[in-house]
């Protein structure tokens, strides 16, 4: 004999080879004997909360399936900072890329949002070991051929894929070297600023490969100066002509096509053009008018010396350093004790690309 109360019961028995249905029994303070059945076949127990539960995300999801006044402007889903430390040997002579890579996909449908069906979707987990599997077999001559590699991959192998968009960053790694010596597999890291790299590919068309440098910390102790400024009732900074110029850069760019660049030979090329115009000549130096008249300057010098790029992006902070007032303490300080400032900062920022030929 069994006893039930305030649940809903589901009986399904069996007798005399027919399958009798006693469904949703409501025993509130009341005994159901079930010793009477010959042969139980199976009991299904539901509190009430339970099925009311049910019953309202059923009328949840019934009711988001039914919206049509939202629509999806873009979507991808992937896995970032996939590291990896790729270790190329040539008998005792060994060259290295450690580099942190992130995949975004885009998906021919959505109804791994809409529906909550998975079918469609490349496990991120697979991505992961992708990159592992590509860097093992293909190598990484580039971080931007990496990471074609990547793109190619993933568009040839799903067809329902339908965008692929891979960013790698490169650790600054460089061979150790004394008296024009390159050591053969000892390496030390180095704050020369970062190599990254940017691609995207449709599935109709070619991939778009941005390459990048950030993380470049540059100063200089004078040949900068500000001065010609707007000034009204709220501005407070002096002219000055001469000055401290210390920034971090960022700058990133596109190739018009990208096939057969030597990006490592490029990325070295922009880098040492991005230092030129900011230092100047090594015995006096280039003097700035401001940050903006430098950050063009790069951009100027390096499309007209680099005909693969397209396309030029720079931020360049204005990272100050303050001279400190010791007059209190009866000292005169001739910009010889500064305190640097971390924020608020300046950030001046610029993009250009060439200028298309005229027909006439």
């Amino acid at each position: 004999m069994l006893y039930f109360r305030g649940l809903h019961v589901q009986l399904a028995v069996m007798q005399s080879g027919k399958h009798i249905d006693r469904s949703l029994f409501r025993s509130n303070k009341k005994m159901l004997q079930t010793s009477v059945l010959p042969k139980l076949f199976f009991l299904i127990l539901e509190t009430e909360s339970e099925v009311k539960g049910q019953e309202k995300m059923a009328h949840y999801h019934n009711n988001y399936k039914k919206n049509d006044e939202v629509e999806f402007v873009r979507t991808g889903y992937g896995k970032d900072m996939v590291k990896v430390l790729y270790i190329r040997r040539d008998g005792k002579y060994h060259t290295i890329k450690e580099v942190a890579t992130s995949v975004q996909l885009t998906l021919s449908s959505k109804k791994d949002y809409v529906d909550g069906d998975n079918s469609d979707i490349i496990p991120t987990d697979t991505i992961k070991n992708t990159v592992h599997v590509l860097a093992k077999f293909k190598g990484i001559k580039s971080i931007e051929t990496f990471a074609v590699n990547i793109c190619e991959h993933f568009l040839s192998s799903f067809n329902h894929v339908t965008r692929a968009q891979v960013y790698v960053e490169e650790v600054p790694w460089k061979r150790f070297e004394k008296n024009g010596v390159k050591h053969v597999h000892a390496f030390i890291h180095t704050s020369t600023g970062t190599h990254f790299c940017e691609v995207e590919q449709m599935r109709s068309g070619p991939p778009v490969i941005h390459s990048g440098i950030k993380d470049l910390k540059v100063l200089k102790t004078t040949q900068s100066g500000f001065e010609g400024f707007i000034k009204d009732q709220f501005t407070t900074l002096p002219e000055v002509k001469d000055r401290c110029f210390a920034t971090q850069v960022y700058c990133k760019w596109r190739y018009h096509e990208g096939r057969d660049v030597d990006f490592e030979s490029t990325w070295d090329t922009v880098r040492d053009i991005i230092l030129e115009k900011f230092a100047g000549p090594y015995d006096k130096g280039e003097y700035s008018p401001s940050v903006q008249k430098t950050l063009y300057d790069i951009q100027v010098l390096s499309l007209s010396q680099v005909p693969e790029i397209e396309d030029m992006e720079i931020s360049l902070p204005n990272i100050h350093y303050f001279n400190i007032d010791m007059s209190k303490m009866g000292l005169i300080n001739k910009e010889e004790v500064l305190l640097p400032l971390d924020n608020p900062y300046g950030k001046i920022t610029g993009t250009v690309k060439r200028k298309l030929a005229s027909n006439l």
